[in-house]
């Protein structure tokens, strides 16, 4: 036990000796009505990584072999699910039991993110971190997931509330961590694959967005933020990388105008093989 230690266990990730083998289980259950099979979160350790992008494509790749795909936006104060897919504020129903109805993307992807119940896409959400934490386990246990084979999280970065209360509260059956080449991510990344370790997270593999421009003169490969550290973290840690992205501008197009569902690229086809062997 920490000389720090509060004893209340649902706020801590440790697994010291004093935890008893009630309260080591901290997961919230779904509603009778809701099924989800596969829960894989999306981690990075610090912000604008591309994160929401490894989201939507592994949603979108999942969904396109046939696999029923849903996103739980748990960015609760900085969601951009709804933008990629094109949906708008408002646009979250309830049902005659009071749960919440996701939207769903052109293609049949549901999504839940708090932008949806918005008045303005614009207003902001300025909560602390229990009600951002309230908010993530509302998304989980208050809305239908109707026979969901694949429902990606994208957390917000860092090691904080809201991935400690989806490791606890979500049956997380693996993560994919999302870096950049700079030198300086090897130890942001580290902190995040010691916290899926100490929290008994399986990690799938790791992803690197930015990762090189490609000339589309002669087809060079630009290492615009500086050569790739992603192989060596993944040596260290015995982690595969599942992709290398390039600097795309087609993405950032596709984004902007809400068709992430139609870009069509080959990047996660070897993430998707991993998150189907689970």
């Amino acid at each position: 036990m920490s000389e720090n230690c509060t004893h209340n266990c649902s706020t801590c990730g440790e697994s010291c000796g004093s935890r008893t083998a009630e309260q080591t289980s901290f997961l919230e259950p779904l509603n009778p009505a809701s099924s989800v099979k596969k829960v894989i979160g999306v981690v990075s350790g610090k912000g604008g990584v591309g994160k929401s992008l490894v989201t939507a494509m592994m949603a979108v790749k999942m969904n396109s072999k046939g696999k029923h795909t849903a996103i739980l936006d748990a960015d609760i104060t900085g969601p951009s699910i709804p933008k990629a897919f094109g949906l708008n504020n408002n646009m979250v129903m309830m049902t005659k039991d009071n749960l919440m109805i996701p939207a769903t993307s052109a293609l049949g992807i549901d999504i839940m993110s708090a932008n949806l119940l918005l008045d303005n896409d614009t207003d902001p959400v300025i909560w602390r971190g229990p009600v951002i934490a309230g908010a993530v386990k509302q998304f989980w246990n208050e809305t239908l997931w109707e026979d969901v084979d694949y429902m990606f999280v994208d957390m917000p970065p860092g090691t904080g509330d809201v991935p400690l209360t989806v490791f606890q509260s979500l049956p997380v059956n693996g993560i994919i961590i999302v870096t950049s080449p700079q030198e300086l991510v090897s130890m942001i990344v580290a902190k995040a694959v010691k916290m899926a370790q100490k929290m008994n997270i399986p990690i799938l593999g790791l992803v690197e967005n930015m990762s090189y421009l490609e000339c589309p003169d002669c087809g060079k490969k630009i290492s615009v933020f500086g050569e790739s550290h992603i192989d060596e973290i993944a040596k260290e840690y015995n982690i595969p990388v599942l992709a290398k992205l390039p600097i795309d501008p087609k993405v950032a197009e596709h984004v902007d105008n809400g068709t992430i569902e139609y870009l069509e690229r080959d990047w996660f086809d070897l993430a998707a093989e991993k998150a189907m062997e689970l």
